[in-house]
């Protein structure tokens, strides 16, 4: 009997430190969490240290992610992604110059280190931290530049999460219009489509195909990034998941007889995202906010609402 207790003592820790985690990461499975509601969850235990120390939530988090947005391809029709992505051709172009110009200029204005300012500048362009992940190695970055241009990033990201879909019913944008706009302005995937599933169907079907479309340029821009930088081109990280995605569309259109399977498989990758923005906010603590800095912050701050108000008065008005 002592040797059960002992023993019982010897795990309770354990349990202490994972039974909150795993409760709350089976809730973020169900309907009643919505995606701002699992960004907090994940931060609050962060912030209270229940997340275990010993689970690599990066890690994680970037393989749900790619299984999720391999899952919303087969919800997706070939023809609605072929022309909401031709449709959106400069408006995609011109923003990714645009943000990577601007970044430019602004890191030389404050004073900023030049590595840190690009890859806060291309995940501003592109889409946020697989951006940064795969720029990084190419410019050969040092862990602390990408891990200040990742915090800056996801803290952006958590904000846009609620103030999109706010700004979108303030604006009456149409489901399209919001979508396109989620897709431009709002840095990470995972952020984009929790913003634009809050909205609505049509506005998460647009959001994902442009969001997407956009990632693809990635690969272009991590080869100039290794030029300019002097860094190494073999180093660069392709994210193969787009090609999966754009795989599981393929096989919707081709095979529409699997059609009630392929909207279980897009329903369940909703909810698999849902679960990602959890592991997101798991993964941003109070320390991590402090250590990005002001300059981060203003650089990352400053191309958002440039971008984010550029792209919106364009979509309202062009």
């Amino acid at each position: 009997m002592a040797a059960d207790k002992q023993t019982l003592k010897q795990k309770y820790p354990l349990i202490k430190e994972y039974l909150p985690f795993f409760l709350i990461t089976c809730l973020c499975l169900l309907p009643v969490i919505s995606s701002p509601i699992a960004l907090i969850l994940g931060f609050t235990l962060a912030s209270l240290g229940l997340v275990p120390a010993n689970l690599d939530i990066a890690s994680l988090t970037k393989r749900l992610l790619s299984y999720s947005i391999i899952g919303l391809g087969f919800g997706i029709h070939l023809q609605t992604a072929i022309s909401a992505t031709l449709d959106n051709l400069p408006l995609i172009l011109g923003s990714i110059v645009f943000t990577l110009v601007l970044g430019y200029l602004l890191t030389k204005a404050l004073g900023f280190d030049a590595k840190t300012g690009h890859l806060i500048s291309a995940g501003t362009a592109i889409c946020g931290g697989s951006a940064i992940a795969a720029v990084s190695p190419a410019i050969n970055a040092k862990s602390e530049q990408s891990a200040i241009a990742l915090a800056t990033v996801f803290i952006l990201n958590s904000v846009a999460l609620f103030l999109f879909p706010a700004l979108g019913h303030l604006f009456a944008m149409s489901q399209y219009d919001f979508g396109v706009w989620s897709a431009i302005a709002i840095h990470d995937t995972s952020s984009v489509v929790g913003a634009a599933s809050a909205y609505g169907e049509e506005a998460l079907t647009t959001a994902t195909t442009i969001k997407l479309a956009r990632a693809l340029w990635i690969i272009p821009i991590a080869l100039i990034s290794a030029l300019l930088f002097g860094g190494d081109k073999k180093k660069i990280a392709i994210p193969y998941f787009i090609g999966f995605y754009c795989l599981a569309i393929a096989i919707a259109h081709w095979f529409p007889q699997g059609q009630t399977a392929y909207q279980a498989i897009f329903e369940l990758s909703k909810r698999l995202l849902v679960l990602c923005l959890f592991l997101i906010g798991a993964g941003i603590t109070v320390g991590k906010m402090r250590a990005a800095g002001a300059k981060p912050l203003i650089l990352g701050v400053t191309l958002w609402l440039s971008i984010g108000t550029g792209s919106l008065l364009y979509i309202l008005y062009v």
